[in-house]
């Protein structure tokens, strides 16, 4: 069972792979291979490519499932041509952050760089100049932005995809765990393909029926920081994103089981971005949403600033709390646990009035 050393070898091992949308391949493989040596679950490779992982015996309870995506906001080379290289962006980062931005393509090694010559934001497209880098680039292969050196911090965990590779170790951390108790046997994880590009996995999942329809679904995410939702300041139980809000009931039992189990944890609405719960709520599913604050969302240094118009735009490593990560996994575990608990709150707001009816006669 994982302990804590391990869960942290694994986020490491996990938000440093290469991944883009619909290019997931060195995630798919980690974790194909994690299954691999766990003969207690089971690995379904649906027909869009999103992965479920579920435990093996009998189930007494409808799933609770976590799902987390595999990608990350990335350069897709798309033809090269001598020095002249063309590439797609596969996700939502602001056009400033591209002007001259130093780019890897990791399949030729970290000391061949090229530089971002042209982006244009309404088709996401743009080209780099091959500069004195002569490594193999073919189309298909996938670029990761060139950070300055990292300030480090002992508390602070920084890769270049904390978004959410983080979210798919905490997720099979949890299962690490669920899978040692007997009453978790119905906890499963689906990672998903193609967040960043519109939640395209998860609603393939959701249409298609990957999971049944009783399954309760846990999206499991890294979330913009916000002045009142902290990096370091406790894992957060999400009651909505920029879209929608979640599940009432199936938020307020995992809310009502982590202030029993005494989780330091936070209760917010995270809309600084959108997230896979609202794929699968909008199509029928009970759905809620776990995650930790995120800094440098998406790549993007001093964002806040910018967005005032007075910072400069630098790609950054992503940052999270590892205190948030490890009550993330708590927090997985909680939702497992408490997914069929009553909600108090009718009882305890019927007794109010009972108590207190007196005032309107």
């Amino acid at each position: 069972m994982a302990n804590r050393a391990t869960a942290e070898k694994w986020l490491r091992e996990l938000t440093n792979l290469v991944t883009a949308s619909g290019l997931e391949d060195e995630v798919v493989d980690w974790v194909t291979t994690w299954v691999k040596r766990r003969t207690d679950l089971n690995l379904t490779v649906d027909s869009g490519g999103n992965l479920l992982i579920t435990q093996k015996g009998r189930k007494r309870r409808a799933p609770v499932v976590a799902v987390a995506h595999m990608d990350h906001p990335a350069f897709v080379i798309t033809s090269v041509d001598d020095d002249v290289i063309e590439f797609e962006f596969r996700g939502g980062v602001d056009a400033i952050y591209f002007s001259g931005a130093r780019v890897r393509i990791p399949k030729i090694g970290g000391a061949h760089m090229l530089e971002v010559t042209s982006y244009d934001p309404k088709t996401q497209r743009g080209t780099m100049s091959r500069g004195m880098s002569r490594g193999t680039i073919e189309a298909g292969d996938i670029g990761m932005w060139v950070f300055p050196p990292p300030i480090t911090d002992e508390g602070l965990h920084q890769a270049p995809a904390c978004d959410d590779l983080a979210g798919v170790a905490a997720a099979l951390v949890a299962l690490d765990r669920a899978r040692k108790r007997d009453d978790l046997k119905h906890y499963a994880v689906l990672l998903t393909r193609a967040e960043e590009v519109g939640l395209i996995g998860a609603l393939h999942a959701a249409i298609n029926g990957t999971l049944p329809a009783d399954a309760r679904v846990l999206s499991i995410e890294t979330s913009r920081e916000l002045p009142d939702a902290r990096v370091g300041d406790g894992a957060i139980i999400r009651t909505g994103d920029r879209a929608t809000v979640f599940d009432r009931d199936l938020t307020n039992r995992i809310s009502n089981a982590a202030a029993k189990g005494g989780i330091v944890h936070q209760r917010k609405l995270m809309a600084g971005g959108g997230c896979e719960a609202t794929a699968f709520g909008a199509l029928g599913y009970q759905a809620t949403g776990l995650c930790v604050a995120l800094r440098n969302w998406h790549n993007r240094g001093n964002l806040d600033a910018v967005e005032a118009g007075k910072g400069h735009a630098v790609p950054m490593p992503e940052e999270i709390s590892l205190d948030d990560f490890h009550g993330l996994i708590d927090l997985i575990l909680i939702a497992a646990e408490a997914a069929d608990d009553p909600d108090p709150l009718p009882e305890r707001l019927r007794k109010l009035y009972e108590d207190n009816k007196h005032y309107l006669d």
